[in-house]
């Protein structure tokens, strides 16, 4: 899968069911990894899978922090995700969605090996 922005820039917006990075406006949910953004076809972390983190696990060892934005309220993975996640050595840091967009910019701001999955708010 081809990301649909390259790099990794800050997020100035979220919500409206999308989020806003560079000046540009992206809809639905995303995966930001150090490869680039990439559409994220989940709409709760219920429904995320192994194949749904596919651009994650594929540049596993290129970061350090997984930051998850769950929604407007606190959610985790599936066990089964989870224990996928912990066989890539991914332990993700899960959050509201506002918060992960925060903790992320955070993050890249300090130059820090950083990827998110955000499920995109109203």
């Amino acid at each position: 899968m081809k990301p649909r922005f390259d790099g990794q820039p800050l997020i100035d917006a979220y919500g409206d069911h999308g989020f806003r990075l560079a000046s540009q406006r992206f809809e639905g949910s995303i995966l930001l990894t150090p490869r680039g953004l990439y559409p994220w076809s989940v709409a709760t972390l219920a429904e995320a899978d192994s194949a749904s983190l596919a651009p994650l696990a594929a540049c596993a060892d290129e970061f350090d922090f997984l930051i998850v934005g769950g929604g407007a309220g606190f959610a985790r993975f599936s066990k089964n995700l989870a224990a996928y996640l912990a066989n890539l050595r991914i332990v993700p840091d899960f959050m509201d969605t506002g918060a992960a967009c925060r903790t992320y910019n955070v993050l890249r701001s300090e130059d820090r090996r950083v990827a998110a999955a955000l499920i995109a708010v109203a």
